[in-house]
């Protein structure tokens, strides 16, 4: 039997706290696992204790498993980074990224919005965590905002060149350059739509604090992940099955909860992650307060089915 949290949100939804994933996985209620890779299964640098074997252990009672990630790289990539850090890529059904989905809408354009974007693009990506690449895409990087049809943003720490290099830039930079775009009325893309990950235990700025930026200025953004439901769905298709038979795994209650909560799907909230200084945890696999997680679903309108401190099983 697990346990049920006594506290509930206005609208009186419960969630349920589980020691580990295995109460859970054997009950075969779900066919397909949507899992978020950053404060789930690892920090960027490393595995988190015990994720790895609880992979194959998910793998191995039957579970089809799917990265969902906003990465603002493509889903190869993904898959090619979680086998360095010592994860089995063959135990996934694929990944599904928002670099990916920004990717392939950029390159077929077969929707309206993306038919009338313009081909001439400010590109805001990453230097030493290396620049994303826009081969195929029929792109024109442009320096000058006059040129610009459109902003692209893979990253936070440089502006992309025609030549394809990277110039590095601090963040009030990239800000200032928003201000000109917002002035000049052209929109974004944001494949990352992440405010801030975890990395190495700490936090790292990422592109959706830029979108959000530009959102303030008055400008227009196109934001190609979680919470959108669009990734869950691409995710479920991949895996050719419906919300009901689902669940998502996820540190983060803005992007990878309130995400589930819009496509229907149930979802487990990794306490560990992006909230572990919110949720006052100093160390991994600390146990929440189930009064502060009730309140911090409550801030961020965003509600889990089940919560755990860490992916274990």
């Amino acid at each position: 039997m697990m346990p049920r949290c006594s506290v509930q949100s206005p609208d009186v939804q419960l969630f349920q706290t589980l020691n580990g994933l295995q109460q859970l996985a054997e009950t075969h209620r779900f066919k397909a696992w949507l899992l978020d890779q950053f404060g789930v299964l690892h920090d960027g640098k490393q595995p988190y204790p015990g994720a790895i074997t609880t992979l194959k252990k998910l793998a191995n009672s039957g579970a089809k498993m799917v990265i969902i990630s906003n990465s603002s790289r493509r889903a190869s990539t993904t898959l090619e980074k979680l086998g360095s850090l010592g994860f089995d890529p063959s135990l996934f059904v694929g990944a599904v990224t928002s670099g990916e989905l920004t990717h392939q809408s950029v390159q077929r354009r077969d929707d309206a919005w993306f038919a009338a974007l313009g081909k001439c693009c400010i590109h805001m990506t990453w230097s030493g965590r290396g620049a994303i690449s826009l081969e195929g895409l029929g792109l024109q990087v442009v320096e000058n905002v006059k040129d610009a049809d459109f902003i692209l943003a893979h990253g936070t720490e440089a502006l992309g060149n025609p030549s394809g290099d990277a110039i590095p830039m601090k963040l009030e930079e990239l800000e200032n350059i928003l201000e000109q775009c917002a002035a000049k009325h052209i929109p974004m893309v944001v494949a990352n739509p992440d405010f801030v990950t975890v990395e190495a235990r700490a936090l790292r700025v990422m592109p959706g604090t830029l979108a959000a930026k530009y959102e303030e200025l008055g400008g227009e953004v196109k934001w190609m992940g979680k919470p959108d439901k669009i990734i869950y769905k691409a995710a479920m298709e991949l895996v050719g099955v419906d919300p009901i038979d689902s669940i998502a795994v996820g540190d983060s209650l803005h992007h990878d909860i309130k995400g589930a909560n819009a496509a229907a799907v149930q979802s487990v909230l990794i306490t560990g992650g992006i909230h572990a200084t919110e949720l006052g945890l100093g160390s991994f696999a600390d146990v929440a307060d189930l009064s502060s997680v009730q309140a911090l679903a409550s801030k961020y309108d965003a509600y889990p089915s089940y919560v755990l401190p860490a992916f274990t099983w």
